[in-house]
């Protein structure tokens, strides 16, 4: 018996001491710096699309790879290329696709496909906006149905509504102030940018 009450006290010791024990750090082996040329990244694969889109003049950027950002300068171009685009403008208190901004949409449509194919992680958004006539809640509900029915139109002609977003600014954001009926035309609209 005592040497079982020897044999377990003793491996208790032992266990203890192991529990107990701190490894020494190992030297971590200098760095090589004997210089090495760097392998060329492999080629992926790109669809043939992409391929012409890379193979056309400067102007037009380079496709980013999955989950880049734009760099400042890529960021600059988009909405510079943006700013070119027609906004649809719609009637007094409707949010009906008008035969004018139908045209409007349709010549935008283009130049959204080029942007998403260029940009394919990029969203756009589309903004509706409301003359100043009316209370806020009132024209950020019609600046909503605005944004909506020029996102279906432009799902219609094909763009992936994955790659739109939309937002109501109602009366907030007027590009004319004056009171008159050609600036309140100008406000009812609604506008493709870049999302942030």
């Amino acid at each position: 018996m005592k040497n079982a009450t020897l044999a377990l006290l003793g491996l208790a010791t032992l266990l203890s001491t192991a529990a107990c024990h701190k490894a020494k750090p190992v030297a971590a082996k200098p760095a090589d710096t004997t210089p090495v040329a760097s392998a060329p990244a492999p080629a992926q694969a790109q669809p043939l699309q992409q391929r012409q889109i890379a193979s056309t003049p400067a102007e037009t950027p380079q496709t980013p790879g999955p989950g880049a950002h734009l760099t400042p300068a890529e960021r600059i171009r988009l909405n510079e290329i943006l700013a070119r685009l027609n906004d649809a403008l719609f009637d007094y208190d409707k949010a009906t696709i008008r035969d004018d901004a139908s045209t409007v949409l349709k010549a935008d449509v283009g130049v959204i496909r080029d942007i998403l194919a260029n940009y394919p992680n990029q969203k756009l958004l589309v903004e509706g906006n409301a003359d100043e006539r009316g209370s806020e809640e009132y024209n950020l509900a019609l600046g909503d149905r605005r944004a909506r029915a020029a996102q279906e139109f432009l799902v219609s002609m094909g763009i992936p509504s994955a790659q739109l977003s939309l937002v109501s600014y109602g009366k907030e954001r007027p590009i004319c102030t004056d009171k008159t009926e050609d600036c309140w035309q100008r406000n009812r609209r609604a506008h493709v940018t870049a999302a942030p």
